[in-house]
């Protein structure tokens, strides 16, 4: 897991693309949203935003 941060962050360093450090927390945060709610009461109110 540390090895693919390190790639991608040595990706964006190189090729100047910080601007996808954004782009991949977002998509970090909701990915982790919707695992957390899977199980829980509060699925059916996280999956009314989407």
């Amino acid at each position: 897991m540390f090895d693919l941060l390190k790639d991608l962050w040595g990706f964006m360093r190189e090729r100047k693309k910080f601007w996808l450090m954004p782009v991949i927390a977002i998509l970090l945060v909701l990915g982790g949203l919707l695992v957390l709610a899977q199980g829980s009461a509060v699925a059916p109110f996280i999956y009314t935003l989407f």
